[in-house]
């Protein structure tokens, strides 16, 4: 039986961290291990319990959820034990600046404060697989935003090398059909679906596209692929 996924929430409102608080404590599948109210006291918390994943509400008191993630994702290389830390954005809005800013401070996921317990159970299954689980409303908006020639926010610039790279390991029709819908935040499962291939073959090609496009998860690729007009 897999381990229950360790989570803990940064969450200022009461309302709001309690009725989580409750939705996760009540599956078997999710270990609650602790909240916090503020950026300060919810960057202790991780360091002190090194969960696998930590929600983390981009409107705290003291420090945005931005400067949160950024802090937690750029731990000192020796603290190997929060190299696998996953972070799960909570936002209020699809406020364009604030969802591409949590793209650029390292974010893995990202969902809209009213979001389903059902798919918020989803959403840190998939991050926990090392998948990235994107709002619906915010994919939109950094696709909407990232499209505008004077968007000011940059966002994993590809370097030239990579574009190089590119160059000589262009990706193939169903890996672009494939990097298509994971820009539009579907899972494994449903990308199959959705192109009438297995799981398993779907796999396979979000492998090589990480590959080829030198990125470390789904969600960089998703970046670089709107960013270099891979997707259209």
């Amino acid at each position: 039986m897999a381990q229950p996924i360790r989570v803990v929430l940064i969450e200022d409102h009461d309302l709001t961290r309690m009725g989580m608080k409750i939705t996760l404590q009540q599956r078997s599948d999710i270990h609650f291990v602790g909240e916090a109210a503020t950026g300060a006291d919810g960057i202790a918390l991780i360091n002190q319990t090194q969960p696998d994943i930590a929600i983390i509400d981009l409107g705290l008191p003291d420090m945005d959820g931005i400067e949160v993630t950024r802090q937690v994702k750029s731990q000192s290389p020796e603290a190997e034990e929060l190299a696998s830390l996953k972070v799960l954005i909570l936002t209020l809005t699809d406020n364009q600046e604030s969802v591409l800013a949590a793209f650029a401070a390292g974010a893995d996921s990202y969902c809209i404060k009213d979001i389903s317990s059902e798919n918020l159970i989803q959403a840190l299954k998939l991050t926990a697989e090392g998948n990235a689980w994107i709002d619906p409303a915010i994919a939109s908006v950094v696709l909407s935003q990232i499209r505008r020639p004077s968007a000011k926010i940059e966002i994993e610039a590809a370097e030239p090398e990579y574009q190089q790279i590119l160059q000589a390991t262009p990706l193939t029709e169903r890996e672009l059909e494939v990097l298509s819908e994971i820009v539009n935040g579907f899972s494994n499962a449903e990308i199959a679906e959705r192109l009438y291939i297995t799981v398993g073959t779907v796999k396979t090609h979000v492998r090589n596209i990480l590959n080829k496009l030198c990125a470390d998860d789904r969600t960089q690729a998703a970046v670089r692929a709107l960013r270099s007009g891979l997707v259209k």
